[in-house]
């Protein structure tokens, strides 16, 4: 088993089995509020990091480097392209269907590979069912402004929240899979998280932020998610 295949079966190990249920969502722009179902899911336990997608990809795109610390400067079309090269690797079939001359990207129906945490998905797994928008206090468990020495740290370093995930606050901001609002901001997907260069109320479980998929910078990356059931998301 070559080093790749050690990584990929790690990867399989970061998989953390996220229970079903419903959260309570709000946008602060809209001004909306709306219910949604949680159906079980598998979430990574930690940030997607540097030595992984190099590894995947044979690119290096983040402005910190580190093995150990979180990819960033990567675009959402990197983090779907990249969810079908884990699966691709680690032999499972494809998530996402994409063109890319075209920038779109399709779901194959009852695929359970690698993908990314849909926006419901993404908070109900931060709040752990605590109902707070910060999980502990944020020295405890995020980079932020703070505390970071204003980069990217380590994965894993903070304390993880109740499912035992790492830095789903501060650190990276988080791609998701939705689109943020099509009839007003056509392609832009939704990113989550807060990042290392974030204050406090920018490191909340409630915070949505948007922007066009082929965006990059230095405090945004992501994690992936798996369905268990037929039919994703």
């Amino acid at each position: 088993m070559n080093h790749a295949d050690l990584q990929f079966d790690a990867i399989a190990d970061w998989m953390v089995s996220i229970p079903a249920g419903s959260i309570s969502l709000r946008d602060d722009r809209k001004k909306t509020r709306w219910e949604a179902k949680v159906s079980e899911f598998l979430l990574s336990k930690f940030l997607v990091t540097q030595e992984i997608y190099s590894l995947i990809t044979t690119e290096q795109p983040s402005v910190f480097p580190g093995e150990d610390r979180p990819v960033e400067s990567v675009s959402w079309f990197d983090a779907v392209q990249f969810c079908n090269a884990l699966s691709e690797n680690s032999g499972i079939e494809r998530y996402y269907t994409i063109d890319v001359d075209s920038e779109s990207v399709g779901i194959v129906d009852g695929a359970t590979g690698y993908r990314l945490p849909t926006d419901a998905e993404w908070e109900y797994s931060c709040r752990a069912g605590t109902g707070k928008v910060q999980y502990a206090p944020l020295e405890q468990i995020a980079w932020f402004n703070e505390n970071s020495q204003q980069r990217t740290n380590g994965v894993g370093l903070k304390d993880p929240n109740e499912f035992g995930l790492f830095d789903m606050l501060g650190n990276v901001w988080e791609w998701c899979w939705d689109l943020y609002d099509p009839e007003v901001y056509g392609s832009y997907r939704i990113f989550r998280g807060g990042g290392w260069s974030d204050a406090p109320r920018g490191c909340l479980a409630s915070n949505r932020r948007r922007s066009h998929p082929t965006f990059t910078v230095d405090d945004l990356g992501f994690r992936v998610a798996r369905s268990i059931s037929v039919g994703g998301q």
